[in-house]
């Protein structure tokens, strides 16, 4: 951050102290409780970053910092200023309310309905009113009145608006003032870099002209945003655009697979689409990469005491009404691609924007968005995919889709680096480094395999301890209600159905008191798994994990070898095989010839998300036991 936060600072809609995240459109600081609402309701309604622990344009974070700080929350809580709400009975939350339903309604109400945003007299024709809002929007943004600005974009100002007089943007008459705080605030709205006014002229070359060149150069990275947040996304490094590098392409260590048919197939699809699909393809995979990025932030910064109880993930891209359900089910679909899979549709994304720039000619096709998630999402996993599941997902709620660990296998899989023709990476760094990582996931690859011969060795009576490879673990999960969209035990060869074909299932479940003792065993493990990654003794790492291990075969140990319940099935899969996951990830802070040098920092976020996994199947077990005794 650019500055402390003062202790004076609360929560904008619960009045917590200290809070931890910013909304960054909306121009208000949240505690983590209200930010697990914000989240849920999608970046189309609250762009949330963590503010501490996310990177910061300076620019920006200044923005949010003094909309904040000049009462910006009042435009959103006008109403409720007003003494009558009182006698209305509408008041905001308070930090003794409830997530749900309390604070999770007041914080739908106010900036999902913009339930207390001052309402403009009634007009008969909103198009004109849109359009003064426009222009007064056109000629507040010369100043520095921010929070005049973000009021007027609440109401439906357009951050886009060409005005037919002046022949030009807010962006451009920003630029030309040097205001770079409203720059920001233009384009967290959608206000676009590279917008020409009837000159000719963008608001960089205004900015440039006014000698603003922090602004310009600004301004030319918020038109590469997009592109630069995926490339980072995958190698942690963002083009030079100073120096005219614009574009940064990763690769995979090993690219042998992408000569496969299915990936050609991929890339042509991809290339056949109209810049306009191009478009909506690219924002919705940036959404996915911010989903998954703010969910690492979100489990390494929690009270991981509450892991076992409240504390939860966003596990898809929540819908976005202004979206045709065809696109809201693709965003989903981009969830449950394992590390791989979305790498390569990350690169080929980026290939293909670089492409595009260049004014490089397209071919015509019918192909969509659908058939290219499809085939990206086939080519490395065809072989574990359920015949019975569908390509698409119905629009799904919270409540029956199945989250899957995105954050666990992000950067591991992610063998990666910068494309030779933008970045300044020799040829034999290279070839050094692919060959490196090639020989590190052979290592990780050694290590699981004896890790499973071990197990089945030591104990042959369990039929929860068959580890499962990569892409098993993509449809690890459980769906509250038990509505799977597809079983991974159900024609699977190695699970406990056609190990004894003979033992009928068995419908006794243990002791509620004994699983819940077996899980806040596990818990304790966890916690003092996650003291060691927050005060860096990496080098706990390994005992942590392996007294997790024990606390989970034990806990798996206490259910039939052939539970009659798909629930308790995939919930000990998911237990089971996050704890070898969680082994082989800490694994890898072992010393040795193991290719490069380990980032301990991608380890870590593997690490929590693999005993967030645990955690949550531990918790379903609870929950299934418990609601089964009753009955």
């Amino acid at each position: 951050m650019s500055k402390r936060l003062r202790s004076s600072e609360v929560c904008a809609d619960c009045s917590g102290p200290d809070p931890s995240w910013a909304s960054v459109n909306r121009g208000t600081f949240i505690c983590d409780e209200c930010c697990s609402v914000h989240r849920s309701l999608g970046r189309h309604i609250s762009q949330v970053r963590h503010l501490k622990h996310t990177p910061w344009p300076p620019t920006l974070l200044q923005m949010v910092e003094t909309l904040y700080n000049n009462g910006a929350n009042s435009i959103w809580e006008h109403s409720l200023l007003d003494p009558t709400s009182i006698m209305s009975g509408r008041r905001k939350a308070n930090p003794q309310d409830k997530v749900h339903p309390n604070k999770a309604e007041f914080i739908r109400a106010k900036y999902q309905m913009l339930a207390f945003v001052h309402r403009l007299p009634c007009r008969d024709d909103d198009s004109v009113t849109a359009k003064d809002l426009s222009k007064q929007l056109h000629s507040s943004v010369r100043t520095g009145n921010l929070e005049t600005c973000l009021r007027l974009l609440s109401l439906g100002a357009q951050a886009n608006f060409f005005h037919p007089e002046k022949g030009n943007t807010p962006l451009h008459v920003a630029s030309k003032a040097g205001q770079i705080l409203q720059a920001e605030l233009l384009a967290v709205y959608g206000a676009d870099p590279g917008t020409q006014d009837s000159s000719g002229k963008t608001p960089v070359d205004y900015a440039r002209q006014g000698g603003h060149h922090e602004l310009a150069e600004r301004l030319v990275e918020i038109q590469y945003e997009l592109t630069d947040r995926l490339a980072f996304y995958l190698c942690g490094r963002k083009p030079d655009h100073k120096n005219g590098q614009h574009f940064i392409i990763p690769q995979m260590a090993d690219s042998s697979l992408d000569l496969s048919e299915l990936a050609k197939a991929a890339k042509k699809k991809l290339q056949s689409l109209s810049n306009h699909l191009f478009e909506e393809l690219a924002m919705d995979v940036y959404d996915e990469v911010d989903r998954r990025e703010t969910d690492a932030v979100w489990l390494a910064t929690q009270n991981h005491s509450t892991l076992v109880t409240e504390t939860t993930v966003v596990p898809f891209l929540p819908v976005n009404p202004e979206y045709s359900s065809t696109r809201n089910q693709g965003r989903q679909k981009l969830a449950r691609f394992n590390a791989h899979e979305f790498a390569t549709l990350v690169i080929d994304i980026l290939s293909d924007a670089k492409r595009r720039q260049q004014g490089s000619p397209l071919s015509s096709s019918k192909d969509n968005v659908e058939l290219i998630l499809k085939t990206i999402s086939n080519q490395h996993s065809v072989e574990s995919q359920d015949n019975d599941q569908p390509d698409y997902d119905s629009v799904a709620s919270d409540e029956d889709t199945d989250p899957e660990a995105t954050a666990s296998k992000a950067h591991r899989q992610k063998s990666l680096d910068s494309d030779l023709s933008d970045g300044p990476v020799t040829v034999q760094e290279f070839l050094e480094v692919k060959n490196a990582l090639v020989a590190s996931e052979a290592k990780i690859q050694q290590l699981m395999k004896a890790s499973r011969l071990e197990k089945q060795n030591s104990t042959p009576e369990s039929d929860y301890d068959n580890t499962p490879n990569d892409r098993d673990l993509d449809d690890m999960g459980s769906s509250k209600k038990g509505r799977q969209r597809s079983s991974v035990w159900q024609g699977d060869s190695s699970g406990p159905d056609t190990a004894e074909p003979h033992t009928a299932p068995s419908p006794i479940l243990p002791s509620t008191e004994d699983v819940i003792r077996k899980t806040e065993q596990i818990t304790k493990n966890i916690q003092e798994l996650l003291r060691a990654a927050q005060e860096n003794k990496h080098d706990s790492y390994i005992p942590c994990s392996e007294r997790i291990h024990i606390a989970v075969t034990e806990m798996a140990a206490l259910f039939p070898k052939k539970p009659k319940s798909d629930m308790v099935r995939t919930s000990l899969r998911l237990l089971t095989s996050s704890a070898y996951r969680l082994q082989s990830e800490c694994k890898k802070t072992l010393p040795g010839d193991l290719g490069p040098p380990t980032d301990i920092q991608l380890v870590t976020q593997q690490v929590i998300q693999c005993a967030y996994d645990i955690a949550k199947a531990a918790k379903q077990l609870v929950t299934i036991t418990t609601k089964e005794n009753n009955n």
